[in-house]
């Protein structure tokens, strides 16, 4: 069997030398980018996407329960 030892170091030394390449450099520079036009975009966070779903929903049935009483309120009169 291999040591495990030797695929610890092994990885020590590739984490280091991704670390140090300009792989690096260029993840940085690419999610700089992207984190700028996302800014740029009409975007909401997710829990603000929920929270609005919750809102819309407790409106829809708002809505369902008054058009209900309508409903009721014009077959009183009628």
């Amino acid at each position: 069997m291999i040591n495990q030892k030797f695929f610890e170091e092994l990885s020590g030394k590739l984490n280091q030398a991704v670390a140090n390449s300009p792989a690096r450099d260029f993840e940085k520079n690419a999610r700089a980018l992207l984190a700028q036009g996302f800014s740029k975009l009409d975007l909401v966070t997710r829990e603000e996407f929920d929270i609005q779903a919750q809102v819309l929903a407790r409106a829809r049935e708002q809505l369902a329960e008054l058009e209900k009483r309508v409903a009721e309120l014009e077959q009183r009169q009628a």
